[in-house]
């Protein structure tokens, strides 16, 4: 699975070729009141990576998409932005649409819910591309209290706005890579209508729950875990804002049999533990073996 070069440096260890990695990207933002939860930023991770020795690497963690504003009807989540770890990319999280939007949810990493409506029933965003996370959840139906859909998440899609339950955000996918095992890329849930009914909760792995009629603002998706932010609620005439997606990571680990890095960029924190030497990135930056 990991091979080492002919590459030796002092001390007798070799610069190690192959890594395991995770890339999660930054969840979408969630629609403004009645809105769909934002998806889930995309979740990718393998072993068996080939790496070139002496030549930087970029990494890119991507910011959560924002929520869409409060006060108005109209005002979808924005997309959130894709991670980067060399020639891997995992795509921003679909955005959460506001009430009333035909176009239904974003597509993204996973897609964003569709915001309740009166005039007629949507779909949440597609995953795209696909292998990256799942698909968000529709309004479900075109009656009071006119429920929205939840984002989708890696593990799961977000579900669809069902009677008087707004569609709760898909399940996140865990990991060990961190030598601990933690669940990331969760989708928020659906906000809350004006004539009742209960939001959706957020997915496990960071997503946001949706705001209730007060109105209240959706959750944001928690940050560094890529989770899609919570639709905003809605109350007669007004509109609670959503909730901003997270902020994505990558994590990067390889037995430590092998030498250190020879360098790094951005601060990511270093540990070794249970076999394995991780590189963690909250922020952009660079890793050279």
């Amino acid at each position: 699975m990991f091979a080492a070069k002919n590459f030796f440096l002092a001390g007798g260890a070799s610069a190690v070729s192959a890594v395991e990695y995770l890339v999660v990207a930054g969840g979408g933002g969630g629609g403004s009141g009645y809105g769909g939860g934002g998806g889930a930023g995309g979740f990718r991770t393998a072993t068996g990576l080939a790496v070139s020795t002496g030549s930087a690497i970029t990494v890119t963690v991507g910011a959560g998409g924002a929520g869409g504003a409060s006060g108005s009807a109209s005002n979808d989540g924005s997309a959130g932005s894709p991670s980067v770890f060399g020639s891997i990319t995992s795509a921003g999280g679909g955005y959460g649409t506001a009430v009333n939007k035909s176009a239904g949810g974003g597509s993204g990493g996973s897609g964003g819910g569709s915001g309740g409506a009166s005039t007629g029933v949507y779909s949440g965003g597609a995953a795209s591309p696909s292998g990256q996370g799942n698909a968000g959840g529709s309004n479900g139906t075109a009656a009071s209290p006119y429920p929205s859909g939840g984002g989708g998440g890696a593990g799961a899609a977000g579900s669809n706005g069902s009677g008087s339950q707004d569609g709760a955000g898909g399940n996140g996918t865990a990991s060990s890579i961190s030598g601990s095992s933690v669940t990331y890329a969760g989708g928020g849930g659906g906000g809350k209508g004006a004539q009742g009914g209960t939001p959706g909760a957020g997915g496990s792995g960071g997503g946001g729950a949706g705001g209730s009629d007060s109105p209240a603002a959706g959750t944001n998706g928690t940050v560094n875990t890529g989770g899609g932010g919570g639709g905003g609620g809605g109350a007669t005439g007004t509109y609670g804002g959503g909730g901003a997606g997270g902020s994505g990571i990558v994590i990067i680990r390889y037995p430590n049999t092998y030498a250190d890095a020879a360098s790094t960029t951005g601060s990511p924190t270093f540990t070794n533990t249970g076999g394995y030497k991780i590189y963690t990135f909250t922020g952009s930056g660079s890793i050279t073996f």
